[in-house]
């Protein structure tokens, strides 16, 4: 299928691993040009960097950083067509999973709602004059399922999220009837570094519960967190989905969240 997205210009933020980086290769390979922005580059984001793809360095936790992204793809590709605000999870320095709400201190909260929130707040205000320009576009906002379903574990991070969901509603009511398509997609746990990384979420849930890395991947946060297809998600699933959303295929699609969360939402 033809997602009509060659020649479109897109920034990905949190592009050098995870989902960011999946996201940026699927778009450049829908022949989109791509601005994938992050603080540094990682072997496998330098594979794909070419005269269709650049990476802007940029700390996008600083009020500066995700304007700079932005500005990036009107001064390498002369315009804007697609944003997905994708960077997130822990600011840099912070390790989760925490575990309650008293560990965290008004430092962790802003670092958090910089890391998670301003970024696409930020983001998005650099890029909407940009997509009106072109008559629209599409903007996706990556959030959680702790945005959803509320928890103990890692509360300030659900709350960001959960405001990035509102604030993605907010905006496709305001800019939806001027071309400009807004949605979330809402992934729930996802095999990337945040959980693979020495000392990263993994290593952190194994001490929790007695147990060791490779049975908390393989088998026990599957089991913990009731996913119903019994495995963590693989980043290309969710990156699949972002770019359906950035697509013109998508075109009455709008202010929704699409869930790729291996049935943990069990609600109706």
């Amino acid at each position: 299928m033809d997602l009509g997205l060659q020649n479109k210009v897109a920034v990905v933020t949190g592009a050098s691993k995870g989902i960011g980086l999946a996201t940026a290769r699927t778009l450049k390979a829908e022949g989109a040009l791509v601005v994938a922005a992050s603080r540094r580059r990682t072997a496998e984001l330098d594979e794909l960097v070419d005269e269709r793809l650049v990476h802007v360095a940029v700390d996008l936790a600083t009020p500066q950083g995700p304007g700079q992204a932005i500005t990036e793809a009107e001064r390498v590709f002369g315009g804007l067509d697609v944003v997905v605000n994708n960077v997130g999870g822990p600011p840099p320095g912070a390790v989760l999973p925490r575990f309650s709400f008293t560990e965290l201190t008004d430092t962790d909260w802003a670092a958090m709602l910089d890391f998670n929130l301003m970024s696409a707040v930020r983001a998005v205000r650099a890029a909407i004059p940009l997509l009106l320009e072109r008559g629209g576009g599409a903007i996706v906002n990556v959030t959680s399922t702790h945005a959803l379903v509320a928890s103990g574990v890692n509360v300030d991070y659900g709350a960001a999220k959960a405001a990035v969901g509102n604030l993605t509603q907010a905006l496709s009511e305001e800019f939806g009837p001027r071309g400009i398509r807004v949605n979330t997609v809402v992934p729930g746990p996802v095999l990337t570094p945040w959980w693979t990384d020495e000392g990263g979420a993994a290593d952190v849930f194994a001490a929790a519960i007695g147990s060791d890395r490779e049975t908390v991947l393989n088998r026990k946060a599957a089991e913990t967190m009731h996913l119903t297809t019994g495995r963590l998600i693989d980043p290309q699933e969710v990156a699949d989905a972002i770019v359906l959303l950035s697509s013109p295929r998508s075109a009455s699609t709008t202010g929704s969240a699409v869930l790729v969360d291996a049935g943990l939402c069990k609600t109706v």
